[in-house]
This record gives structure tokens, sequence and C-alpha cells, in this order.
């Protein structure tokens, strides 16, 4: 059974960083796409980052390029998103989530192609 635990989430002040983790149990998190996710209050989720399975490439929505960071940890099946210089508008509940797919990472689709989520977990940046 495929399941999906993100932790590492609170409150911060802006300029802060934080680790958001995705453990994966059931299946091989370097066998399927990763993707980490936002959604904010009365907003459309998005997704921030990507990391395709075998190869490891990565992708970011322009929004938070060069300040996060996808990263796996293939020993302990577990999925990373290194966030430097929060902002107050990445203020949101942050999602993993993961398909047993080659290219969704490619394509800026909708959240609704990927079929495994975690419960999310909450980021506040506020002074």
């Amino acid at each position: 059974q495929v399941q999906l635990v993100e932790s590492g989430g609170g409150l911060v002040q802006p300029g802060s960083s934080l680790r958001l983790s995705c453990a994966a149990s059931g299946f091989s998190s370097d066998a399927y796409a990763i993707g980490w996710f936002r959604q904010a209050p009365g907003k459309e989720r998005e997704r921030v980052s990507c990391i395709r399975p075998r190869d490891g490439d990565t992708n970011y929505a322009d929004s938070v390029k060069g300040r996060f960071t996808i990263s796996r940890d293939n020993a302990k099946n577990t999925v990373y998103l290194q966030m430097h210089s929060l902002q107050p508008e990445d203020t949101a509940v942050y999602y993993c989530a993961a398909e047993n797919s080659f290219f969704i990472c490619a394509y800026d689709g909708s959240w609704t192609d990927w079929g495994y989520w975690g419960q999310g977990t909450q980021v506040t940046v506020s002074s």
C-alpha cells in the first residue's frame, strides 16, 4: 500500500529556512515521480517542485527557483524539500505526491494527475 507522510512544517519568520520531509512506504521513492505541491487558502493547489524517477532530474516553479531544493535519499525512502529565504507568500499547506510516471514532471499538468498524496504539513511565514 502506497503511503506518503509529510513532516517538517511550522511557523517561521520571513527569511528563514525549513526542510520538509516526505517519507514513502509501499514503494521505492526512486521508482516514482515525487512532486511537492502547496495550497494557500482560497488558491489552487500548485506544484512547486518535482523529481523524476531513476535519474533524479528536478524542476521548480518560477516562484521558488533558486530558493527551494528537492532531493531524495534512497536509503531512507524519503524525499526532501529544502526551503530558504521564506516569504509570507510561501505560506500554505505543503503536500507531497507520487505517481508511477517517468514523464509527469516534464509537463505542467493538473494536480489531479497525481495518484498518491500525503496528508500535508502547514508552513506559515509571518513576522
